[in-house]
């Protein structure tokens, strides 16, 4: 079958993709940008499609030719697109899938969207179930529980650096939050499984896996198996989890987001005896899945990191603004000196002083905004070198400064350099 994979590029998209392949099917998938993708599952092809504005069955048309299936596996849990990736684009992809005689629409959608959960996310993630129930097409609903795997992301990238803390283990409120953790592979699994002919449409299952978990349990799980020792856990009123969370929300990103706590508190359990029913394979317990790969240094480094890559953003967004704040209110005599080094006329010092405060305000800006760690570590990085140069060819004294001036400058650069690398969470 010809299967078009919205979300290909994510978590969970990713493994959907690869079983698929497996399994011989032709795969279309949905990116932002192909090039990765591309490199790493050849046999697939790839559209670059901005979901949240693909917002017309026109956008859809081109796309559809020959596909039996559509597997959509793209969400947000937080952030202004979260209605148009999840209401607004999937009911005009139904309405294109319905004229090209889509056979098929499979919905990643979660355990925790329901009536009684108040987010907007579980709310839109709602009403895509309801708009792809009247869609008038052949349509699987999973709602799976917490999913991980040999990678992570989200929930379970939070859960590995929680456990990953040094001396204790934060505990969210009493820890006693459960789930029925699912491998991502046996969701990809399922996933091929509802694609197929032979089964029934028209059904909403919750892939979940065998084992109860709560919070708490499944933290000192993660902490055991990547060899950190025991856990040692400090609880953390729901409360304070609260307020790091609209921190979150606020910035845009963050480890902790308003919504995920909420869907944590909410529940995330089912019937894994009637999901193996439905589905006809038992997914592996997470016992069984860690003791099957064990931890390696790269998730040790994951962990351990996971926490650091926003500290290390919240320090260099201070640095900046500190950096715009002194210029401005003490920067005056450098800046004379500056121009007065370089021969430029005197009357550009104030000028020069602003623009650059101003530039440093900007730099700060883009580090909170744009998501692409690598965008603005280059952009911090071309600052900081221009401020090097032009400050160490006009005032070379600066670089025997017993307080290092400018030689701070360079562990700066490593800093932004590393924050370049671990900082995107995609």
């Amino acid at each position: 079958m010809r299967i078009l994979v919205l979300g290909a590029g994510g978590f969970i998209g990713r493994q959907i993709v690869g079983t698929l392949l497996d399994a011989g099917h032709r795969v279309v998938g949905t990116v932002r940008s192909t090039d990765a993708l591309s490199a790493a599952f050849p046999k697939a092809k790839f559209i670059a499609i901005d979901l949240a504005k693909a917002l017309s069955a026109k956008d859809w048309q081109c796309h559809l030719a020959d596909v039996d299936v559509i597997v959509n596996a793209a969400g947000v849990l937080r952030g202004r697109d979260m209605d148009a990736i999840h209401f607004a684009m999937p009911k005009a992809l139904h309405t294109a899938a319905k004229a090209a005689s889509v056979r098929r629409v499979v919905l990643i959608s979660a355990i925790s969207a329901r009536s009684d959960v108040s987010t907007d996310y579980s709310q839109s993630k709602l009403a895509g179930e309801a708009e792809l129930r009247s869609s008038g097409l052949d349509w699987i609903i999973l709602r799976p529980s917490l999913v991980y795997g040999d990678g992570s992301y989200g929930g379970t990238s939070l859960m590995r650096g929680l456990a990953g803390m040094p001396l204790f283990v934060p505990l969210p409120g009493d820890g006693e939050f459960a789930f029925n953790p699912i491998h991502v592979q046996d969701l990809a699994r399922s996933v091929r499984i509802v694609c197929e002919e032979d089964f029934v449409p028209c059904k909403v299952l919750e892939p979940v896996g065998p084992e109860t978990l709560t919070v708490k349990e499944l933290l000192a799980r993660y902490r055991a198996w990547m060899g950190f020792g025991s856990a040692r856990f400090l609880r953390i009123p729901v409360p304070v989890m609260r307020f790091f969370g609209r921190i979150g929300d606020l910035t845009g990103d963050g480890p902790i987001a308003t919504n995920s706590l909420v869907q944590m508190i909410a529940g995330n359990t089912g019937d894994s005896e009637a999901f193996v029913r439905m589905i006809g394979f038992a997914p592996r317990s997470l016992e069984v899945a860690l003791q099957e790969r064990p931890a390696q240094v790269q998730d040790r480094w994951h962990a351990r990191l996971f926490f650091l890559a926003p500290l290390l953003q919240a320090v260099l967004v201070f640095m900046w603004l500190m950096s715009a704040l002194v210029g401005l209110s003490h920067g005056g005599g450098q800046t004379d000196a500056l121009v007065d080094r370089l021969g430029l006329p005197q009357g550009l010092a104030d000028p020069l002083r602003i623009g650059s405060c101003a530039l440093d305000i900007l730099v700060a800006a883009t580090l909170v905004f744009d998501r692409s760690a690598v965008r603005s570590a280059l952009l911090q990085l071309v600052v900081v070198l221009g401020y090097t140069l032009v400050i160490g060819f006009a005032l070379p004294e600066l670089w025997f400064d017993p307080l290092g001036s400018l030689l701070k400058n360079i562990p700066i650069m490593v800093a932004i350099a590393i924050y370049g690398i671990i900082g995107d969470k995609r």
